[in-house]
């Protein structure tokens, strides 16, 4: 197992810091140890105490760490003033390390001073040339290099400037700037970039953190550096995806997103199984629409078609019950996982959904239940959407959802020219919407006797 030490400060929130640090090493497969610089009393609002811890105590833990264990990557994050950097570097020169992540803390996100003013000249004399790579953020960038950034040539003279203070490697993050989250690689000789879509969060505390710590977790498994940084950058976007929504300030990201929805493959297939069977117990085989049903059920944090399991050739309409062609596999299908993803991008919770045959009965007996019922009109798709294959349920959904508060137990739409009209059931799981689909099915079946 790789050994990787973190050398930073303690987010008494656990959102930053050291916290966020061990977290990142662990979920990625490293041996995590820690340096502390200083005690923070802070949350997702702001930092209302710092603690420095005194160079010399500093020195000793470096000593008790790296004589004994060592270390195959070290990042350092807040260092808050002069004599914690001093320390830092003759340490890390003595025990000769190499592969040294350098993430110049300054400011939290709060506006908390992290590094003083005297501080920030020892930085750069002293551990930026030690670096094989340091992670500025745009203001930070800024303060290095004495200039505004603005746009992609600023971007790049920073980078420049930065890189002749000494350190191997200069990537700046561009989360502070306009348009997609691109962040800027430079080795010295060529500019390389890594962009993700923007995701609109203001639960962005730690991802310094956590992306400079998966940096240096992946460097330490012998990953070169471009390698590194695009497999941390897949990471930390997860990560902010599916931030959580902790506190009462900016919340924490959340680096166990993508880990969890490995963890929940083997029980998403179950609980799909044993819905079916749920289903194939009881005769609601004239709820099957001519396009026949299906019933998916996404991991937590889905975020794509292959993070939703449905069943392949769908649920299909056999005397009066269901069979399926086969069973349930991710990436089964793409019209109800849309629906899905959809419903998950306002409530996560919402993670399962089944299409079922629509009539004006059947929503007369859903409002009976007094479910609550939702519709969106095909006919007021626009006509770019209708040209993009498959983006009809997307829009629909999102614009049911958009306007209401909460997700709806059944959406439904008429259909329009060659598509057929259908309810789609939502719930948190597939126990959930079964449970809804045969408690419609025993309703109408009492109605249909009355």
């Amino acid at each position: 197992m790789k050994r990787i030490l973190t050398i930073a400060g303690s987010d008494s929130g656990g959102g930053a810091g050291i916290q966020a640090d061990l977290k990142t090493i662990t979920l990625l497969g490293g041996f995590g140890m820690s340096v502390l610089t200083a005690l923070t009393a802070q949350n997702t609002v702001g930092v209302s105490a710092i603690h420095p811890v005194p160079p010399e105590f500093i020195g000793q833990q470096l000593d008790a760490v790296l004589s004994d264990i060592g270390a195959d990557a070290v990042k350092t994050g807040m260092l808050f003033n002069a004599g914690a950097i001093e320390v830092v570097a003759d340490r890390l020169s003595a025990y000769g390390i190499k592969k040294i992540v350098v993430d110049p803390v300054m400011v939290a996100k709060g506006g908390d001073v992290l590094l003083v003013q005297e501080a920030r000249e020892t930085l750069v004399a002293r551990l930026i040339p030690m670096a094989l790579v340091v992670t500025p953020n745009i203001p930070e960038a800024e303060v290095f290099s004495k200039r505004s950034i603005r746009t992609e040539d600023d971007i790049h003279e920073a980078a420049r400037i930065i890189h002749s203070m000494g350190s191997r490697n200069v990537l700046i993050k561009g989360g502070h700037l306009d348009g997609p989250a691109t962040d800027c690689l430079y080795n010295g000789e060529r500019f390389f970039e890594f962009s993700k879509e923007r995701i609109d969060t203001p639960h962005t505390h730690g991802t310094g953190c956590v992306y400079s710590a998966a940096i240096a977790t992946y460097l330490a498994t012998g990953l070169g550096i471009m390698e590194a940084v695009k497999r941390a950058k897949d990471f930390i976007h997860a990560s902010i995806r599916f931030a959580l929504p902790l506190g009462k300030g900016h919340g924490p990201a959340n680096p166990f997103a993508r880990f969890a929805r490995e963890q929940e493959k083997y029980r998403v297939l179950e609980a799909l199984k044993a819905s079916l069977a749920r289903l194939q117990a009881a005769p609601v085989g004239d709820l099957v629409p001519e396009v026949q049903s299906n019933l998916g059920y996404a991991l937590p944090f889905a975020e794509t078609h292959q993070d939703v399991a449905a069943f392949p050739g769908r649920l299909v309409r056999l005397g009066n019950g269901i069979v399926s062609v086969s069973g349930p596999a991710f990436g089964a299908s793409r019209h109800i996982a849309t629906v899905i993803l959809t419903a998950m991008r306002h409530d996560p919770e919402f993670r399962s959904a089944m299409n079922i045959r629509f009539s004006e009965g059947l929503i007369r007996q859903c409002k009976a239940l007094r479910w609550k019922v939702c519709s969106f009109d095909r006919s007021e798709e626009p006509e770019a959407i209708k040209q993009r294959e498959g983006s009809s349920l997307e829009w629909g959904t999102e614009r049911v959802l958009s306007k209401e508060t909460g997700i709806p137990d059944i959406i439904f739409d008429r259909g329009d020219v060659g598509k057929e009209p259908i309810i789609r059931v939502l719930g948190r799981d597939p126990d959930e919407v079964v449970g809804k689909v045969l408690k419609l099915a025993q309703s109408s079946k009492l109605k249909a006797q009355s």
